[in-house]
């Protein structure tokens, strides 16, 4: 008798609303068996006694408008590592970049030779940050990096209810395997067959691509643009945040993707000639992601306020006693799309030799409002560098350095 398709067991580090959706997704394959681990709290607890009469169920709707549903159950939720490790073979971290620290220390011990490690997505620093805290446990695992989550999603009800908003037509991921690693399954069409259909992954052969893909670009000069000026009058009501963008944000946001560039394309003379074809400017991107979303393309500005997966989504703010609002500047798109973002790219481009004084200028008002120093003056030598993910804070300072890890 011939065998059956291979059971292939995987983790999924969240609980957020990323993690929520990848369990649904991966649980509802047959060929998958899926544990959660979460550390946030009683979140495993609570998640675990909702799905004990119910299913996961994803409300998705497809990018041609048809809707569906998917109803699905995680094997396990638990918030013990040896327990959620056990047996496992891919684990994919599902959580905020500031987060990754807390599930690298708590797994470490557990992990197996030959265990796939995916970020989803990774963030710039990923890479450095993984092979550090794995140590000598590195060298027998492949490390691989998304540069950004597959679809726009949200939870509707805790623990019982998510909803896909929409899936990006295609992603672009890059992997590190150790010297030790030896998968008996090949990266990407695992992952491929994991995700489901779309976003169809795109191979980058050079992890440093992807740590400038990274899309925490986004958010600070959207912030600075909007705020920057701000005098600290509260607003009676919270502002759309991409549908509201504005001429001088999407120069800011345009600047930043132009220094990025730059970096990617000093790179590739200094290390002779290496692919960074796939590190492209902001505004391409949003048009070649989401064609299908985005009505109308005419600019970088509009391509933002008419991308339907936006729709609604306002500014991080918290509420004043009287009613109305003010910025909540410790939102995770400053805390951490600086330091797990800019900051990580600003470090790159000092590597490359390359000026970033739009990037600095954003990272300055950024780190006061965050009460750190990354930066003092136009350099990446501020006391809380340390806490970032720069390839500095790991002791990578030139160019062999970052390309021979």
């Amino acid at each position: 008798m011939p065998a059956g398709p291979v059971k292939r067991k995987i983790l999924i580090c969240g609980g957020g609303n990323g993690a929520h959706c990848l369990s649904a997704l991966a649980a509802s394959r047959e060929n998958l068996d899926v544990n959660v681990l979460t550390l946030f709290q009683d979140e495993a607890e609570r998640w675990t006694k909702l799905l004990e009469d119910n299913d996961l169920k994803i409300s998705v709707t497809y990018n041609d408008g048809n809707e569906s549903e998917i109803h699905s159950k995680p094997s396990i939720i638990t918030k013990d590592p040896a327990k959620a490790v056990e047996g496992v073979d891919i684990v994919f971290l599902v959580v905020p970049a500031f987060a990754h620290a807390q599930y690298f220390t708590t797994m470490t011990p557990y992990l197996q030779p030959n265990t796939l490690i995916v970020g989803l997505p990774g963030q710039a620093g990923f890479e450095f940050q993984c092979r550090s805290m794995l140590g000598k446990k590195a060298s027998t695992c492949t490390i691989a990096s998304l540069e950004s989550l597959p679809w726009a999603c949200r939870i509707l009800e805790f623990g019982k209810h998510v909803q896909i908003l929409g899936f990006k037509e295609s992603l672009g991921m890059s992997f590190l395997t150790g010297s030790e690693c030896n998968l008996s399954f090949p990266v990407v069409e695992t992952v491929q067959e994991i995700l489901g259909e779309k976003p169809k992954i795109q191979v980058i052969q050079n992890y440093i691509a992807v740590n400038l893909m990274a899309k925490s670009i986004i958010h600070p000069p959207l912030l600075y643009g909007k705020w920057g000026d701000w005098d600290g009058t509260p607003v009676p009501e919270k502002p759309l945040f991409y549908q509201g963008v504005d001429d001088r944000q999407a120069e800011l946001l345009s600047k930043v993707s132009d220094e990025v560039l730059a970096t990617a394309k000093e790179l590739a003379k200094l290390r002779n000639g290496c692919d960074m074809s796939e590190v492209i400017h902001i505004f391409d991107w949003y048009k070649i992601y989401y064609k299908d979303q985005v009505s109308d393309k005419s600019s970088l500005m509009m391509a933002m306020r008419t991308n339907k997966a936006y729709d609604g989504l306002v500014h991080p703010m918290t509420s004043t006693e009287d009613g109305k609002f003010v910025p909540d500047f410790t939102y995770r798109y400053i805390s951490e799309d600086v330091p797990f973002g800019l900051v990580v790219m600003k470090g790159i481009a000092e590597i490359a030799g390359v000026e970033t004084p739009t990037i600095d200028t954003i990272i300055a008002w950024a780190q006061k409002k965050l009460d750190k120093e990354y930066i003092v003056g136009w350099k990446l030598t501020g006391k809380d560098i340390a806490s970032a993910r720069a390839p500095q804070s790991y002791g990578l300072h030139t160019i062999d350095e970052l390309f021979n890890m």
